[in-house]
């Protein structure tokens, strides 16, 4: 086996491909790797390529960081080929077995009869401590209890849903082979023509509910019940539950960041006498249909009475 330092590089890569992003180490520095075992990974455009130690060894270095973009050839991990572990690991787990061995040796070497008389000496001594085990298990019994009271409050503390009205985002990053992906895609909608589809609905319950309610809900509210107000909240909670619906990409050159809302804003399309305008219903998911109804009519008095 080849021993001294050696340099693992980058290596490499599928077709067209000569950098990625280094996105984990599977090993720490001091373990040791056997010949072929998986060090590091890197992601790619296309796929994501395994990083193996060519030959085994303890690793002594990391040349580059998580999330650092690499190009092949790069040097990555120097290792120790040939070395073992450090002795906090390897020499325990060699003294254990030779430990164990010499007392095999010890107690096969005994003669029988010295073997037979120290097994019922050990069993004498075994009822004379049994009355004294109860009594300390049982002190240490309350203790349990009160671990599992912290454990609740962060539980209580994760569950906490999300007040009405929030408006809370979160931005995750895209890996490189989502960022590729999304570039392509904008690329396509750019410079191809683009086909929309139309799906049908059965839409003859919401057509009678709003024919046996209208009137009432006129005279209640002094809104009119419209279709619009059933066709936003029905998006509000699809994008609920499919938030990637709601997301947006932000960041330079085009974007790399993926924005989650917790919140829903919808434009609406509203006639004014100056024309079709599009003011935006806030936070539509924290409104019933009724409730949107009255904001986009809002919304649209208000456009109409601007200068």
């Amino acid at each position: 086996m080849a021993t001294g330092e050696e340099i693992i590089k980058v290596p490499e890569m599928a077709e067209s491909i000569s950098e990625g992003t280094l996105k984990q180490f599977s090993k720490q520095v001091g373990d040791r790797v056997e010949q072929d075992e998986e060090i590091a990974t890197i992601e790619t455009d296309k796929i994501d390529v395994a990083v193996n130690a060519p030959t085994a060894g303890v690793i002594l270095e990391f040349l580059a960081n998580e999330e650092d973009n690499v190009v092949v050839g790069q040097d990555l991990v120097k290792i120790d080929a040939g070395a073992e572990a450090s002795e906090s690991g390897a020499t325990k787990a060699k003294e254990e077995p030779k430990e164990a061995a010499s007392e095999k040796q010890e107690t096969s070497s005994q003669p029988q009869g010295q073997k037979e008389e120290s097994k019922p000496a050990q069993e004498e001594k075994k009822p004379e401590k049994k009355p004294e085990q109860p009594k300390e298990e049982k002190k240490p019994a309350p203790e349990p209890k009160q671990e599992k009271k912290p454990e609740k409050k962060s539980e209580a503390e994760e569950s906490k849903p999300t007040a009405p009205g929030s408006r809370e985002e979160r931005r995750v990053k895209m890996n490189r082979m989502r960022l590729r992906i999304a570039e392509r895609l904008k690329q396509s909608q750019n410079t191809a023509a683009s086909l929309t589809t139309f799906n049908e609905v059965d839409m003859s319950g919401l057509m009678e509910m709003r024919k046996l309610y209208k009137d009432e809900i006129l005279k209640k509210t002094g809104t009119k019940l419209g279709f619009m107000g059933a066709f936003s909240k029905a998006a509000s909670l699809a994008m609920k539950e499919i938030p990637a619906v709601n997301a947006s990409i932000e960041g330079p050159n085009g974007g790399d960041t993926i924005v989650y809302r917790d919140f829903v804003d919808i434009s609406v399309a509203v006639a004014t006498p100056k024309g079709l305008v599009t003011p935006v219903v806030r936070n539509a998911e924290s409104l019933d249909m009724i409730g949107i109804e009255q904001e986009i009519s809002n919304l649209g008095k208000k456009v109409s009475q601007t200068p």
